[in-house]
């Protein structure tokens, strides 16, 4: 029997999308009940990797430091690959971006903290791991943090969307960034990488917004605001996902 691949999260959002996109190659995916086998509880979790000898690791679950050192550390003892999903969130908007995979970390509220601190503690324990940094994730339907669900919600709560023209955001179509998560996990990659398919594009929110709209075809109000200031983009050397404009006709 062949090997299967440990996806984190897949009680999330994005994850399902990357298992599925294992399963399409023929892979087997197994994920982690934190209910049957508890991340902090490192002897149990310990004998859970044993037991299921992945052929490698994507982690995309919440969690601590401990949980993402552990599972960093047996892929490393075990020479797999080690995929970790970060965030745009590491980067305050001061300094200003477009940020690059080797800018210093500048977050301030604790979830940025957490995944920087957690980045930190993987690179520690497995220098070969890929810690891929990811935005604000698109999907037609996906329950959760998804960006559509979010403007829909604030639609129908609010009868308009208020979206700044001066803030530039990291973003992508889950589907695509979970099909550049099993690839990164299978090409050989290490090192820090950044998934933003707005990286070229420079779309503002109002832009992003309005053609996602016209995409989804929803009758949005949007109304432009001057209330954020942030070019987010996360640029990378390595093109890894379509184009935003791309994937929203826009061209």
């Amino acid at each position: 029997m062949t090997r299967p691949w440990l996806v984190t999260g897949l009680t999330g959002t994005l994850a399902p999308h990357v298992a599925h996109a294992l399963q399409a190659q023929g892979h087997t995916v197994t994920g982690w009940d934190r209910h049957t086998t508890p991340a902090d509880d490192s002897a149990a979790a310990h004998a859970y990797l044993q037991a299921l000898n992945p052929q490698g690791i994507l982690h995309l679950a919440l969690g601590s430091e401990a949980w993402a050192h552990a599972l960093a550390t047996h892929a490393h003892t075990h020479d797999l690959p080690f995929v970790f999903t970060s965030t745009a969130m590491v980067f305050h908007h001061h300094p200003d971006g477009p940020h690059h995979a080797g800018d210093p970390t500048t977050a301030q509220d604790d979830y940025g903290q957490l995944k920087a601190r957690t980045e930190h503690a993987i690179r520690t324990a497995h220098p070969r791991a890929v810690i891929a940094r990811i935005g604000w994730q698109i999907h037609p339907t996906a329950t959760g943090n998804n960006m559509t669900q979010q403007l829909q919600a604030q639609h129908d709560q609010h009868g308009v969307i208020r979206a700044s023209r001066h803030w530039t955001p990291a973003t992508s179509f889950m589907t695509d960034t979970a099909h550049a998560l099993a690839a990164l996990a299978q090409d050989g990659t290490s090192g820090t990488v950044h998934l933003d398919s707005n990286a070229h594009d420079a779309l503002t929110f109002p832009e992003l917004v309005r053609g996602l709209a016209r995409h989804l075809n929803r009758d949005w109000v949007v109304e432009e605001t001057d209330d954020y200031t942030h070019d987010q983009r996360l640029v990378d050397d390595t093109t890894r996902l379509p184009s935003l404009r791309e994937r929203l006709g826009l061209n």
